[in-house]
């Protein structure tokens, strides 16, 4: 009797840290949303592992379709690409904290994830004039120091309603995926680019982007902010 228990509580505790971890509404290790104000028909469109070669053309669909988004950015590519992480700000986009190098959290120090995302928010601050309020941890994965880091800078956690899977899915299933999740307040992430990569090909997110935004407004969404679409207007 005494091992059964022993084993079920070890199972739920392994139960909790999985969810801590990687639960889209966990907020065990530092504060985070998933989703905005379900009162209205608005959904956010978030890009991470930014910016990249490509990005350009992405602003040029989003402009096309009067949207704006929200840019979660390496510190790494901001300061290889500052030219167009100055172009994602003065379009009008919001920006938010991706950490420097796109590491993964788990069973790092607190020191180590403070520097990863202390720095990127010193290259994005510098370079775009912006000081992110919002981030996001790479591969969704938080860890033990995070909400210390969090407070210490400022930084309000954001996870996503779904996510595009748009490194590996082609457009119309990307398109397909984020329309079937679409709902008041949903917050959908895509990539701008790939982990550290440079020059990837985000050609699947775009095309899939171009499918969306018609799609949904159709639907009679509106698209907003993160920041726009976490907070309730009056």
């Amino acid at each position: 009797m005494f091992i059964e228990s022993m084993g079920a509580m070890t199972c739920a505790a392994a139960g909790l840290m999985a969810y801590g971890v990687r639960g889209r509404s966990s907020a065990l290790f530092g504060p985070s949303v998933w989703r905005g104000a379900p009162d209205r028909a608005s959904v956010a469109l978030t890009f991470d592992d930014g910016p990249s070669e490509s990005t350009p053309e992405l602003l040029k669909v989003l402009e096309g379709y009067g949207t704006r988004a929200t840019f979660f950015q390496c510190g790494t590519h901001v300061r290889r690409l500052s030219e167009v992480a100055r172009q994602v700000a003065g379009s009008g986009h919001g920006i938010g904290n991706h950490s420097d190098t796109h590491a993964r959290f788990y069973f790092r120090s607190s020191s180590s994830i403070f520097d990863e995302l202390a720095r990127a928010q010193e290259s994005i601050s510098e370079t775009t004039g912006v000081v992110p309020t919002l981030f996001r941890a790479p591969f969704g994965t938080r860890w033990f120091g995070l909400r210390s880091a969090q407070r210490r800078l400022g930084l309000l956690g954001v996870m996503w309603t779904a996510i595009a899977r748009d490194w590996k899915l082609p457009a119309p299933a990307i398109a397909r995926r984020l329309t079937a999740a679409a709902r008041n307040g949903a917050i959908f992430c895509l990539h701008d680019g790939r982990g550290v990569e440079a020059r990837p090909d985000i050609g699947p997110t775009i095309e899939a982007v171009r499918r969306l935004i018609p799609a949904l407004s159709e639907k009679g969404y509106h698209f907003e902010t993160v920041s726009e679409i976490i907070c309730p207007k009056n």
